[in-house]
């Protein structure tokens, strides 16, 4: 990796953070609905519920925190086509600067932005009652396997940015991913489903993140589900920066 990539990659993402600064309400909108569905199944749905718990938001957060991750990667999806459709791409091509700085510079904006939400939906999770005796070591391991996620999602979302024909199309991919988060682990234990439905949930990669991350808050061995959530961040990322890659080549040709 060249100083010559860091810088640019540098510059280019100082570029699209002042475009999110400029407007907070990306973050604030990214947050709304997590935190509404985390008020809406803790004070409405949270009493009919049983997950072996004493303290439900303790069992909620780290599936709400996936899905604001999920939610979040759509408007990477979005900034990306707009920089598109502007030709904003074109004048950097015509620049001596290294080409995949520009994916990059979005990629590492999607880190930041969605942690500041992630920050928001801790903050009011706390005020609803969370309370965690996980460390600092446990916390960084929470924080890498967000990221890694976030990471994973997000050139899911330059792929989606690179190939969509509308904006529409473009944030609408995320749909499905936010949806994911429901037929797993992260609201109620897989053992309360019928049998086809429990073995989707038991074998899609929210399940164990969410496993993972609930022990970790809970400071109880992760077991196995730990290595099953890396595999599959660290999979889905790989395969989706190879097909942005290859999707951004053929629009620069």
């Amino acid at each position: 990796m060249s100083t010559h990539f860091l810088a640019d990659t540098s510059v280019l993402t100082g570029r699209s953070m002042r475009h999110i600064f400029r407007s907070p309400d990306t973050i604030i909108t990214t947050a709304i609905t997590p935190v509404a569905l985390m008020l809406l199944f803790v004070y409405v749905f949270g009493g009919a519920i049983r997950t072996g718990t004493d303290n439900y938001i303790n069992y909620l957060l780290p599936g709400i925190m996936l899905i604001a991750i999920a939610s979040g990667i759509a408007y990477t999806a979005v900034r990306l086509f707009t920089d598109l459709q502007g030709g904003i791409f074109e004048r950097f091509q015509s620049m001596p600067i290294a080409r995949s700085s520009v994916l990059w510079a979005h990629v590492l904006t999607s880190l930041a932005a969605n942690g500041l939400t992630l920050v928001v939906i801790v903050a009011v999770a706390l005020l609803m009652g969370f309370r965690t005796s996980a460390g600092l070591l446990e916390w960084l391991a929470v924080a890498g396997i967000l990221a890694l996620f976030t990471l994973a999602l997000t050139w899911l979302a330059i792929i989606a940015g690179l190939s969509a024909k509308s904006v529409d199309g473009a944030g609408g991919f995320s749909y499905p991913l936010i949806f994911l988060p429901f037929i797993s682990s992260a609201f109620v234990p897989t053992e309360t489903m019928p049998g086809p439905v429990r073995w989707f949930a038991e074998n899609q990669p929210v399940t164990s993140i969410v496993n993972t991350i609930q022990d970790l808050l809970a400071q109880r061995p992760a077991g196995g589900d730990i290595w099953i959530a890396l595999a599959w961040c660290v999979g889905i990322l790989v395969v989706a920066y190879a097909g942005a890659m290859a999707v951004y080549r053929r629009r620069t040709a």
